[in-house]
């Protein structure tokens, strides 16, 4: 089922300026504009093409660097100072990191293939229906991108059509940006089917658009419009295809993938043959359709450990026991560290060897060894629970969008027009699959701004280590020096930081692209 997303086609240039070539001669057996974009076998590859970006290296890896370790539950022990300096401490030097022009890149050729798709998939002559379904999916993934973008870098250049080597876009206004996603999420909601199933599974569909409108909406702060479109997947059809998994730990595993929870979830598969994931260099039977993420974050001697957690993250998950006087079982599904077993470090396995027999206070010639010994890996892209190494073709699927999620923001949404009362209830079913008593019991009659808090409690103990904390940092206005009294690195946070810089490589070729305030 996983197989629609290795099929990949022609990228025209699009307007940064990592795609100009040196040798300019045409492939006689590439498809052009000229011969591609009559079948609908032409559309359909067209469309796999834009989920083909989520396999490459900006997406895949790096882009947890941005929303993880940069946030306040992570931080990096890496040896790679490149990677402390620019998402650990704040110390930006370099507008062309490596790490960050890879995700910009991608994004904007996920955008040109969608562009390419809504350009000409209109005029081929097909199955209307399926056609309506490819234009959705095209919108989803464009809007999807443009998400990131404003929440990453905010002022960007929005392109709707197929870029040419002589477009010189201006810089969109961050709030523009966010409409234009919101813009193509509300076309792709229209038409996109309830749900998929057979080789179709993993496709955007209506729920997907749904959450994702939602989360641009509560971004900026539209939390009316949030709750509308949030409803559908509450209240509306989809309360009859979303449901919570009961075994939590089932989200993050490859054997139970695409399961009930899951609203939109990255298709990764295993390619043994792969030795690049770059997809616009042809071969496909040797390309990466998998993540590189967990070696990087995987304990040493498995890893690099380049992504840690805070071990604060960890209380959160103690603060309160279970109905039945237990540890929160979400705990040792989020992280590995001296106590994922509640027994202790003797019992705690990393990668089939107790922590404490791999005395990671004496690893020989590793010069953060004291760091590492009472740190806390996030375990939830691992997979240390089916083998006793990593790779850089994991085969485990993202859930981006999970129900989880969506009831939380629900509540977060309900609670912000001062509906505190109304949003209980979606909090609870969260905390009882996770055996804790309801909040209604354990907190009844909090204020507007007391439930705020405690939505904040409850995302993380729900949501760390899924890339979801640097959003909702932004959202809430959290971003600050305030936050180094549990994550050092914000003794260094300046505004500016809210943002990324566009890449200067883009500045010195563009003369209507602007840098972000600050930089």
């Amino acid at each position: 089922m996983k197989k629609y997303i290795l099929f990949i086609i022609i990228t025209l240039p699009v307007f940064f300026s990592a795609c100009k070539k040196d040798l300019d001669i045409a492939n006689p057996n590439t498809p052009t504009i000229n011969n591609f974009w009559k079948t609908a076998a032409d559309a359909q590859t067209g469309i796999n093409s834009i989920y083909s970006t989520f396999h490459r290296v900006g997406f895949c890896r790096n882009q947890f660097f941005m929303t993880i370790v940069r946030s306040d539950e992570g931080f990096s022990t890496s040896p790679n100072s490149t990677l402390i300096n620019n998402f650990d401490v704040f110390n930006v030097t370099n507008y062309n990191l490596w790490e960050n022009t890879t995700v910009w890149y991608d994004l904007y050729m996920g955008i040109n293939r969608a562009n390419q798709v809504l350009d000409n998939v209109p005029n081929i002559t097909m199955d209307n229906t399926l056609k309506a379904q490819y234009i959705g999916e095209a919108k989803f993934l464009r809007g999807f991108f443009y998400y990131y973008l404003a929440t990453l870098w905010g002022n960007v250049p929005v392109l709707l059509k197929t870029s040419t080597p002589t477009d010189y876009p201006s810089t969109t206004q961050q709030a523009d940006v966010y409409a234009q996603a919101e813009r193509d999420l509300t076309d792709a909601a229209a038409v996109l089917p309830e749900t998929s199933d057979g080789s179709n599974v993993g496709r955007a569909t209506k729920g997907a658009a749904y959450g994702m409108l939602g989360k641009c909406y509560l971004q900026m702060h539209d939390y009316a419009q949030a709750q509308q479109a949030f409803d559908w997947l509450i209240n509306g059809n989809g309360k009859n295809i979303y449901s919570l998994v009961t075994n939590y730990s089932a989200n993050f595993l490859e054997a139970s993938e695409n399961n009930p929870e899951s609203v939109f979830e990255i298709q990764n598969a295993v390619n043994p043959t792969d030795n690049h994931d770059d997809d616009t260099q042809g071969n496909s039977d040797n390309l990466n359709y998998g993540t590189s993420v967990p070696p990087f974050f995987a304990p040493r001697p498995i890893g690099f450990t380049d992504g840690q957690a805070r071990r604060w993250c960890v209380w959160e998950f103690l603060a309160e026991q279970t109905t039945s006087g237990g540890r929160d079982p979400r705990v040792d599904a989020t992280f590995l560290y001296d106590s994922t077993d509640v027994r202790g470090p003797n019992f705690s396995m990393i990668y089939g060897q107790s922590f404490a027999s791999r005395n990671y206070s004496n690893v020989s010639g590793d010069p953060i060894a004291v760091a590492t010994t009472h740190t806390v890996y996030f375990r939830k892209f691992l997979n240390d629970a089916v083998i006793d190494h990593e790779y850089f073709h994991s085969g485990n699927n993202y859930r981006y969008l999970r129900y989880a999620d969506i009831l939380l923001l629900y509540a977060e949404a309900l609670n912000a027009q001062g509906q505190t009362t109304q949003a209980y209830q979606y909090v609870d079913k969260v905390r009882a699959r996770a055996g804790l008593p309801t909040l209604s019991v354990a907190k009844p009659g909090l204020s507007q701004t007391q439930f705020l808090s405690q939505l904040k409690h409850e995302r993380v103990t729900e949501l760390c280590g899924e890339g979801h904390r640097w959003e909702d940092l932004v959202r809430w206005g959290d971003l600050s020096t305030a936050l180094a009294s549990r994550d050092a690195g914000f003794a260094n946070y300046q505004a500016k930081y809210s943002l990324l810089p566009i890449p200067q490589y883009d500045i010195d070729v563009n003369p209507n692209l602007k840098q972000n305030p600050g930089w």
